[in-house]
């Protein structure tokens, strides 16, 4: 949530800001700001709405240098406003500071600058910082102000500050949100996400909580904010590409991510499936058998569409592995005194790697004995470096606020995790992991297959784009996937939709259903199939119009329903992997009927990196 750029070169600051600040507009765009050192002053520009609007700004007045920072707003203190975006300055002007997350304590901090004498324009938590600097800055330097506040703070923060009085330098600060520093050639950067900056430098280093970098037109240097000592970083290289964070030819970057899918489901089990489709390896995991050997219960940490993948992996496991398998939110986990020792399994699931309630539930597992394991999007991520092992997803960017691709990836991972820890513990011999993954290799061409034609979802979301509510109901492996369809329509149509297991629907929701109501059954055939059918009837019965995701050739539906959409077959504890895929299309087609911005749904953003 909320994106930072800043640059320090030989080259015009504006325009590599608002580019970078165009690449990380899904992170937040309810407002944004640059400053700009022109040789004289921090000059500021901050505009409400969408990154074109200030874009045009600068146009009309450029604050011309080669110093700057910006920053890409989602709300959390105080509305969307030009007074609250960033960058936020001190009384003089001469600091301007940009950053995400939250400081806890500036309530506090406030009422002691206030009795000072500083005079505030915002209602954030980050003016707080400025003035804080600006009061340190009286009887010490710049980079001294900087530390001496960055001991104040408590609660999260990637911060990146400039100062008119050493103008010479970029001062970047981490802890819980994420910060690298991009090396240029003669040319520095600093970013709160690596697509911000691939135009101009793959190599990058990645800061660590607790750290802080002071970054000049001649070079870098990192150190620990605590006991000063010189932090040795390494420089990596990015291995994502420019071509996979455009369009590619597509209207938005959702659909474009949707028929992805077949490529990145391989990507996600490249590497995995060894010995002629027979054995699941997990790199990461090597070395850890006996420790491994000893795990009793798995517990999955997640939120949101991460959390519903995670519902599937429990069915997974417990099917395969025979362990118990408990999921719980993280926002949760971390507040109440979950029982988690040394033989518990914890994995952390998040597309950015960033997700702040899944990073502090992961330090709690860890602070308590648990192996951690990390399934994420995105190389180098916190939730990445903070685990005992992990696995990534390979998905390439994501870029539409609602997860797709990561989803169906996740569940690759984690189908191969179950198949893995079944084979390990002797659940499963080598021919039933042949015949189970054989039929996992299969899912890329059968996505494939559906995606080449998707007109019935079209048509059925002609019908129903006027909607006020939708029901999803599933069972088994698939009661998650109704929980997702759910999600994914309510994030972007801003139609409430309610996704429950087809046999709670008797115990509350089927009060809610009446002629208007669209209600959305998985009925594909599996071991709940007959099961289903009966529900079909209730809701039939009470006048409800029904539409079922089906398997090709299952034609008893069609007297039954209103509308059927078909997926191709699959075993049973793969389609999830097929029936969410008509989900994530009706939403869409929908959302765009409805004239919403599929890509930047309001009131979201893509990593949510405060509480």
């Amino acid at each position: 949530m909320c994106g930072i750029i800043g640059y320090i070169g030989k080259k015009e600051a504006s325009p590599i800001l608002i580019s970078g600040l165009r690449r990380l507009e899904y992170r937040g765009y309810d407002s944004a700001g640059v400053s700009v050192w022109n040789g004289r002053d921090l000059v500021n520009v901050k505009r409400t709405g969408r990154i074109s609007v200030l874009s045009d700004a600068i146009d009309e007045k450029r604050p011309v240098g080669s110093l700057g920072i910006a920053h890409t707003r989602w709300a959390t203190h105080g509305a969307p406003s030009e007074e609250n975006a960033h960058p936020h300055s001190d009384c003089s002007g001469k600091v301007a500071v940009v950053h995400n997350g939250i400081i806890e304590n500036f309530v506090s901090l406030k009422k002691s600058l206030l009795s000072e004498g500083h005079k505030f324009i915002s209602e954030t938590d980050t003016e707080v910082i400025a003035h804080m600097i600006e009061k340190y800055m009286k009887v010490e330097d710049f980079e001294s102000a900087v530390v001496s506040t960055l001991k104040l703070l408590e609660g999260a923060y990637g911060l990146v500050a400039i100062s008119a009085d050493e103008p010479d330098k970029i001062i970047v600060a981490k802890k819980g949100s994420p910060l690298v520093i991009g090396i240029g050639d003669g040319e520095y950067f600093v970013a709160s996400d690596t697509s911000a900056i691939l135009d101009h430098t793959k190599n990058v280093i990645y800061l660590d909580d607790g750290e802080v970098g002071v970054v000049e037109s001649g070079g870098y240097r990192v150190f620990n904010l605590h006991d000063n000592s010189v932090a040795d970083k390494m420089i990596e290289e990015v291995s994502a590409n420019m071509d996979a964070i455009e369009k590619g030819g597509f209207d938005t970057f959702m659909l474009k991510e949707i028929f992805e899918q077949p490529e990145s489901i391989v990507n996600a089990m490249r590497g995995h499936i060894t010995e002629g489709g027979s054995v699941v390896k997990f790199g990461g995991l090597e070395g850890h058998e006996k420790r491994l050997s000893e795990i009793n219960r798995v517990i999955i940490v997640a939120c949101g569409t991460s959390f519903h993948a995670g519902l599937v992996a429990r069915w997974m496991m417990e099917e395969l592995v025979k362990i118990p398998v408990e999921v719980e939110y993280a926002s949760e986990f971390r507040y109440r005194n979950p029982i988690v020792d040394e033989n518990c399994f914890v994995i952390a699931i998040s597309q950015s790697g960033e997700t702040a309630d899944t990073l502090a539930a992961l330090k709690l597992a860890k602070e308590r004995g648990a192996f951690t394991y990390g399934v994420c999007n995105v190389v180098g991520s916190s939730i990445a470096r903070a685990v005992d092992a992990g696995a990534y997803l390979h998905a390439g960017p994501e870029i539409s606020v609602a997860s797709t691709k990561a989803f169906t990836s996740q569940i690759t991972v984690l189908a191969l995790l179950s198949v893995y820890f079944a084979q390990q513990f002797g659940k499963i011999n080598k021919n039933e992991a042949h015949k189970i993954l054989s039929h996992l290799e299969q899912i890329p061409n059968k996505v494939k297959e559906y995606l080449e034609n998707v007109k019935d979802v079209e048509e059925i979301a002609k019908e129903f784009y006027n909607a006020t509510n939708i029901l999803y109901l599933g069972r088994g492996a698939n009661f998650p996937v109704a929980l997702e369809g759910a999600l994914k329509m309510k994030e972007l149509s801003y139609i409430h939709a309610e996704g429950c297991p087809a046999a709670e629907m008797k115990h509350g929701p089927i009060a809610l259903i009446d002629k208007e109501m669209p209600v959305i059954f998985i009925a594909t055939k599996d071991s709940t199939y007959d099961k289903i059918v009966s529900n079909i009837q209730e809701v039939k019965a009470r006048g409800g119009r029904v539409i079922a995701i089906a398997t090709v050739g299952d034609n008893y539906l069609e007297t039954l329903v209103e509308h059927v959409i078909y997926v191709p077959e699959t075993i049973e504890i793969f389609s999830p992997l097929l029936n969410v895929i008509p989900m994530q299309l009706l939403a869409y087609y929908i959302t765009t009927m409805k004239g919403h911005d599929v890509d930047k749904p309001r009131n979201l953003a893509k990593s949510v990196t405060v509480e």
